[in-house]
């Protein structure tokens, strides 16, 4: 699967959706002495112009100075691509991804929900193709500039056709050990598909349900009806990942629960993309894993009528903001 990469501190990374994950990440990366080429879109002459802004938890600082581009073909190809765009905007990676990929360079997809590594699987050919979940509070608030409130692992896990697991691969350490150096926890996965589950049993409630009830995290979780949907839904996800041989222990769903009750007031992207009445990564994060419940023939009623709700919803804003949804 392609050559090994360029030794450490020597490889570089491009950044594709440089926004509150792409962004943030590309920002400690570079601040830690890496090359890194970031493409923007709607901001582009202002961080050429202004530099990127990053109030984080960890420390704020600015970068002056940045590789930024508005077009993959003025980049150069580079060891490692980052792909931190809304799932939602997947079909341009035909055209974004090759021109700034090299031969024996890796993808790592930092994006939420199921199925993406397969996406980009046939785009991208015979090369290391990488899943990356974040568990991280971060939140783009203006043009340039990200506020990182908390949280920032990245657990890594390396993709297989029909998501064999693969174990821990010279290529996960490698980019493991680039974002240690920059300052970000990593943690490895064996098996990519049973941490996307995992990273599922929090998105699918939180993402979905602060859409459809206009809430914040914590405003989900003091409400004990609205924390007792949350826990069924995460049953849900973990009968459907059950199916799939894909055990998720009740511990793991009682962490989840016990980390979202602490953690600082957050609104989870979908919010913020339901907010600004940009299109919701719907499909990703609920309709791909409701396809594959229907499939193994798992009831998960409310995870049904979640998705239902929220295409409402985005049908709604696609009808009302038709100029934010292009």
């Amino acid at each position: 699967m392609g050559t090994a990469l360029q030794s450490q501190r020597n490889r570089s990374y491009a950044i594709i959706g440089t926004g509150a994950i792409g962004g943030f990440y590309g920002a400690k990366l570079q601040q830690a002495g890496f090359e890194v080429h970031f493409l923007l879109h709607r901001d582009y002459q202002f961080v050429r112009q202004r530099g990127l802004r990053v109030d984080s938890v960890w420390g704020d600082f600015t970068l002056d100075s940045l590789n930024v581009y508005n077009d993959v073909h003025q980049m150069p190809g580079c060891d490692v691509v980052i792909v931190a765009l809304k799932t939602t905007r997947n079909s341009l990676l035909t055209t974004l991804l090759p021109p700034v990929l090299k031969e024996s360079g890796a993808v790592l997809m930092l994006q939420n929900g199921l199925g993406n590594e397969e996406t980009v699987a046939p785009i991208v050919g015979p090369t290391h193709i990488l899943g990356g979940l974040c568990f991280i509070c971060s939140n783009k608030v203006a043009e340039g500039h990200i506020h990182h409130l908390d949280y920032g692992a990245i657990t890594l896990g390396e993709y297989a056709p029909d998501y064999q697991p693969l174990g821990i691969t010279p290529t996960l350490r490698d980019i493991a050990g680039d974002l240690e150096i920059a300052g970000i926890p990593t943690q490895f996965a064996e098996d990519l598909l049973l941490a996307r589950w995992k990273k599922l049993i929090w998105n699918i409630p939180y993402n979905g349900l602060s859409v459809v009830l206009n809430a914040r995290t914590d405003e989900i979780m003091e409400n004990e009806y609205t924390r007792l949907l949350s826990e069924q839904l995460m049953r849900e996800v973990g009968a459907v990942a059950a199916a799939y041989n894909r055990e998720i222990p009740e511990s793991f769903i009682q962490k989840m629960l016990d980390h979202t009750a602490k953690m600082k007031p957050y609104i989870t992207s979908m919010k913020l993309d339901y907010d600004h009445h940009r299109p919701l990564e719907i499909e990703s994060i609920v309709g791909n894993p409701l396809q594959a419940a229907i499939a193994k023939q798992i009831p998960v009623p409310k995870i049904s009528m979640l998705y239902a709700q929220l295409n409402f919803i985005n049908t709604q804003i696609q009808a009302k903001h038709p100029l934010t949804t292009s």
